[in-house]
């Protein structure tokens, strides 16, 4: 067990009278015990209470070695044992029981039957709050991550020919990853040209390079447990000027909100820093989704930058910067960097080139 983030998780269960907590999330339990299970359908479960309780509860499938002196109990049950009696019979049907955001129903509905005094809440905050905020080690392993993709980038924008297909980069991405010595993707990589780079999700699939296409990159891979996540966007061969105009937007608009990154600003503002650039170029309503998102183990993390998140940025915190301008049925412009705050202002993780770049 990570006993200081141990203690911040159970600091806020005090603050929230929060008496017994139940995570689920594999993230989670990994961030707190250095432990990876991948349960499948069968139950996972960190029990934890404020008189000092840590138990996890898990498969006999998934033995694992406790590597400390922190008092984490294991108790392993098999396929056929009645697992949330088990559970239960080590919780107090009293008070509030914190609940993270995974825990599928087949396991919770049954365990409110047999706590029918105590009340189920949403405690996912618990662990999430602490995991938004990176420490010196997760802080240089993230910085790793994204030089290694700063690395893919670099092969992805060499590799555009004549001929190749969204697929063949999208195959050629993940064999260099491998080379690179990552641990694989972080999610599946968006490989889109032309028109399809007008669909912020586009599933990769057979399209042909043609000249004038744009061409997003929207690429991420993991290394040592911890997530990269960068975007880029070329054009093959030349270039209109109504896309350059697009582009200096999408460029302008994700400096715009890197300068608003400093402590005690709120997301919402790193939000609206970047939306303004774009709707005073005319093309607001073709920014169709949220500025970024929280990354760390995961991906995709508690925290977002959107104009409905009034948080405010803390040191240590890790997000996305990712506007975009998407024309459908013609292309789409998208630029991506990860930041970290600092103390006064912020560090940018990725450092492939942003300039407008022509490829092949």
């Amino acid at each position: 067990m990570n006993q200081l983030r141990l203690d911040q998780v159970t600091d806020y269960m005090h603050q929230t009278q929060m008496e017994q907590l139940l995570i689920s999330d594999p993230a989670s339990i990994f961030y707190l015990t250095g432990e990876w299970i991948h349960p499948g359908e069968r139950m996972l479960v960190l029990y934890l209470n404020l008189s000092g309780e840590k138990r996890l509860f898990v498969n006999g499938l998934f033995p694992i070695q406790v590597k400390d002196a922190s008092g984490l109990q294991i108790t392993y049950f098999s396929d056929t044992d009645d697992n949330i009696s088990l559970l239960a019979e080590f919780m107090t049907d009293e008070g509030d029981i914190g609940v993270d955001k995974t825990w599928p129903a087949r396991f919770l509905l049954p365990l409110m039957e047999k706590l029918p005094h105590a009340a189920f809440i949403n405690g996912s905050q618990a662990v999430d709050s602490v995991r938004l905020i990176k420490d010196v080690d997760e802080q240089a392993l993230m910085r790793k991550a994204s030089e290694l993709n700063d690395q893919a980038m670099n092969v992805l924008a060499s590799s555009v020919e004549e001929g190749c297909t969204e697929l063949e980069l999208s195959r050629l991405l993940k064999e260099t990853y491998r080379v690179l010595g990552t641990d694989g993707i972080s999610f599946t990589p968006i490989i889109a040209f032309g028109a399809n780079a007008a669909l912020p999700h586009h599933d990769t699939g057979n399209a042909m390079i043609q000249p004038g296409a744009s061409v997003i990159c929207d690429i991420g891979c993991i290394k040592d447990d911890y997530c990269s996540d960068m975007t880029r966007t070329f054009f093959y061969k030349t270039v209109s000027e109504k896309a350059r105009q697009v582009y200096d937007l999408v460029h302008q608009a994700n400096l715009a909100a890197i300068a608003a990154v400093r402590p005690g600003a709120r997301f919402c503002d790193v939000d609206a820093a970047a939306r303004q650039v774009i709707e005073a170029g005319g093309y607001g309503a073709y920014f169709t989704h949220r500025t970024g998102h929280s990354i760390g183990i995961e991906v995709h993390e508690f925290g977002d930058v959107s104009s409905v998140n009034t948080a405010r940025l803390e040191p240590g915190m890790v997000f996305s910067i990712e506007p975009g301008i998407y024309l459908q049925n013609e292309f789409g412009v998208r630029i991506e960097d990860l930041v970290l705050v600092t103390e006064t202002g912020c560090e940018v993780l990725n450092h492939f080139t942003k300039a407008l770049t022509v490829i092949g």
